[in-house]
């Protein structure tokens, strides 16, 4: 098998030829440019000082080029739009170094200048007529959005406030996926793995609106889960409108790529916690389930496309509703939550969902432990999931700054042991 039949066979809960891998295919299974930096000094690619592009600059996440995807063994290819988390595009890029030195390329509009303080601000479309909407603290190594929730009176709150970052697709955006996506399929054999705007219900990270200069409506990430108990009527007015339109721009989404896409993320919204999900399996099914139903029905009714949830914490009581709104695909797989026991999971869900995670604890194995206990976790999962597909390997999550690069290694060591 190619990479991309490898991940079809995957996704089909069918035994692939290969353990299928993937790192840098999307936003949450990518790798701090930091450590990309680290792994190609590692694996002899780059000369000592060679600058690693960042292609989300919100989580500060580096490109896996395709030598890297090469020595890697990655069966995916990324195909993302020119926006950003700021609101302005990543298409020219220039060079700057993290506070830590290491180099890197960020696009042109990226505010390379520290405070005094040591904090970095990022403004929305890089207009500093207005207030700053990111801020990366000294130290950091990613953004923290800044809310800028305006006022509001209870009795005018008005939904269309909070659906000022949906609508058509522009032009020039639609067919920037038509070239990105042609190039890669026929460039590579890797499977395209989709992140297109519009998609995810309700995502903290996006509800700040850190792209808009001066969000409206509901803004603040307290207020906003607040009012899913209190102003549901107006999240779910603003669901609707937000499906159709998401409806709307993947018709014409697949109008220009066709199935060249293997695989796209339809959620990224967080329902769970360490201990368990943020609410009932009653409130997601009212709530969320019938909108993410509407934008998954819409896909598996006119593409081949499979369907992806990113979704951490401990959310075993909510995946019956997972699946009825027809998700294929269940990342990170926080095997370290409430209830997320690796073999319970794969025994009750194996042939329901693809557990696309899961490989590596993020939260303490790969940054804290020994390459040994990295070994014998990375092992343990594999010979968990991966029995009659369904699995594709990545760690729970991006990898983050400061992991040892002697324990990411030790990752991809298994990882190649079992390929």
């Amino acid at each position: 098998m190619n990479s991309r039949e490898r991940i079809a066979a995957t996704c089909a809960h069918r035994q692939p030829d290969k353990l299928a891998v993937d790192f840098g295919g999307g936003f949450q299974t990518g790798i701090h440019v930091s450590m990309v930096y680290q792994l190609r000094q590692a694996l002899g690619l780059d000369r000592p000082g060679t600058p690693v592009k960042v292609v989300e600059i919100y989580q500060m996440l580096g490109e896996i080029a395709p030598d890297l995807q090469d020595a890697l063994g990655i069966d995916t290819a990324c195909l993302c739009g020119t926006g950003t988390m700021f609101g302005f595009p990543a298409v020219e890029f220039k060079e700057w170094k993290l506070h830590d030195g290491t180099p890197v390329l960020v696009p042109v509009a990226f505010n390379t200048q520290y405070e005094s303080s040591g904090e970095l601000f990022q403004w929305p479309g890089n207009d500093r007529s207005v207030g700053p909407s990111g801020k990366m603290p000294a130290g950091g190594y990613f953004f923290d959005a800044i809310i800028r929730q305006p006022p509001f009176d209870e009795d005018h709150l008005n939904p269309t406030d909070n659906l000022e970052e949906f609508g058509p697709l522009a032009e020039d955006e639609l067919a920037h996926f038509a070239r990105r996506a042609e190039a890669l399929f026929n460039q590579t054999q890797r499977a395209l793995f989709c992140t297109f705007g519009g998609l995810t219900f309700g995502d903290v990270a996006l509800v700040p609106a850190t792209f808009l200069k001066t969000p409206k409506g509901i803004r603040d990430v307290e207020e906003w889960y607040v009012s899913t108990v209190t102003r549901s009527d107006y999240i779910k007015a603003v669901f609707e409108r937000q499906a159709e339109i998401a409806v709307e721009n993947l018709a014409r989404l697949h109008a220009v790529v066709g199935d060249k896409i293997s695989v796209i993320q339809t959620n990224g919204t967080d329902f769970g916690t360490q201990n368990g999900p943020f609410l009932s399996p009653a409130q997601y099914r009212d709530l969320f389930l019938p909108y993410q139903k509407m934008v998954n029905g819409w896909i598996h009714r006119h593409t081949n496309w499979k369907t992806f949830m990113h979704c951490c914490g401990g959310v075993v009581p909510l995946l019956d509703g997972i699946v009825e709104a027809e998700f294929d695909i269940l990342n990170p797989v926080q095997c370290s939550a409430s209830g997320m026991d690796a073999r319970q999971l794969k025994q009750r869900y194996g042939d329901q969902l693809v557990f696309w995670g899961g490989g590596v604890d993020t939260q303490k194995t790969l940054p804290f432990g020994t390459p040994a206990e990295v070994r014998e976790q990375v092992k343990e999962r594999i010979e968990t999931f991966a029995p009659g597909g369904g699995f594709v390997f990545c760690a729970i999550h991006n990898v983050q700054a400061r992991t040892p690069i002697e324990n990411l290694l030790a990752m991809f060591e298994v990882v190649r042991s079992y390929r």
